[in-house]
């Protein structure tokens, strides 16, 4: 299994602090947000990683990650997105890396406490397919929510108005190399962009799709707020430190 961390988009909801960098590149504690998602993926014992970044700063990424030996990697490669497709069309850039294997794909701004070592086998268990990570929060209308029959997930709701669960799918995927070819095939959203949400349910159209609940507290830090409270989740529990 190959890794691909999705570091792309301009990170307008973190103006200024994005108007001269990348926002995978702002700290989150003592660490630049970027570590943490490449991090989760060697801690799951995976080797090699993609970063696909975009915007004007994509040669830091190179001077900060360097060749990913710092992290215990024997590859790191760079992609890099045009434009604003969507998160679907910055993973469709990991076609040629992924050689036809399976992938984990992490957005780069998702921090989580602990690892996710048995979503990582279970899914090599599954046999191919996709798997979904799932997280109970407060508040699942801001996210893709699943909706269940018994425990089966029959599709996911984006950001609906009355969600069916209290679950929300985070950023963080798993898929067999038919990913690409769903992606060859979607259409653009009304916002312009390929969507991962209609990805994962392409899955579960075809009866491909399970599903891992996440251990441990969750955050993405594409906001001012969700910024400083990823930092102080980190800071109080110790989550930077190599497990």
């Amino acid at each position: 299994m190959r890794g691909v961390v999705l570091a792309g988009g301009l990170g307008t909801r973190l103006l200024p602090l994005t108007k001269v960098t990348n926002k995978h590149l702002l700290p989150v504690y003592d660490k630049p947000m970027i570590y943490y998602p490449i991090e989760a993926l060697t801690k799951a014992g995976i080797k090699e990683v993609m970063v696909v970044t975009g915007g004007n700063n994509a040669g830091e990424f190179l001077r900060l990650l360097g060749n990913g030996k710092d992290f215990g990697l024997s590859r790191i490669h760079y992609a890099y997105q045009e434009g604003e497709g969507g998160i679907a069309e910055a993973l469709g850039l990991a076609e040629a890396f992924a050689e036809g294997r399976p992938i984990c794909v992490v957005l780069g701004d998702n921090i989580i406490e602990n690892n996710i070592i048995d979503a990582v086998g279970a899914y090599k268990a599954q046999g191919g397919g996709a798997r979904i990570m799932l997280k109970e929060v407060p508040d699942p209308e801001r996210f893709g929510v699943p909706v269940f029959d018994g425990e089966k997930i029959i599709r996911i709701e984006e950001k609906p108005k009355d969600p069916m669960s209290k679950y929300a799918v985070i950023g963080i995927y798993m898929f067999d190399s038919r990913v690409f070819d769903i992606i060859g095939g979607l259409k653009p959203s009304e916002r312009g962009e390929l969507e991962i949400t209609d990805v994962n349910n392409a899955y579960i159209e075809a009866g491909a799709m399970e599903w891992s609940t996440l251990k441990g507290w969750w955050t993405d830090a594409g906001t001012i707020e969700s910024l400083l409270k990823a930092s102080n989740m980190v800071e109080k529990s110790g989550a930077n430190k190599i497990k």
